[in-house]
C-alpha cells in the first residue's frame, strides 16, 4: 500500500513523495540528492469552546471580545 510520506534532504529541502512505509530514502525532487524519511508535523488544533483547553478558551474570548468591539464601532458610525 502507497502513502504519502515526507522526505528531507541534506540540501534541506523537504518533499513529499508517494511510496510504500518501507521505504526510507528517495532521490530529492529539486535537487536530485539522497532524501532520508522524516516523521511529518502535526498540526492539532484544540477546542477552544468547549473549555478543556485554558489557554485556548483565553485566546478565543479575548478574539471575541475584540471582534464584538470592532463590531459595535462601526455600527455606530
Amino acid at each position: 500500500m502507497r502513502m504519502l510520506f515526507d522526505f528531507r534532504c541534506s540540501e534541506g529541502h523537504v518533499t513529499e513523495h508517494f511510496t510504500t512505509k518501507d521505504t526510507s530514502e528517495v532521490s530529492c525532487l529539486i535537487c536530485g540528492k539522497a532524501a532520508n524519511r522524516i516523521i511529518s508535523p502535526v498540526r492539532s488544533v484544540l477546542d477552544p469552546i468547549s473549555g478543556d483547553f485554558l489557554g485556548a478558551t483565553r485566546k478565543w474570548a479575548k478574539h471575541r471580545e475584540q471582534q464584538i468591539k470592532k463590531e459595535r464601532k462601526e455600527e455606530y458610525q
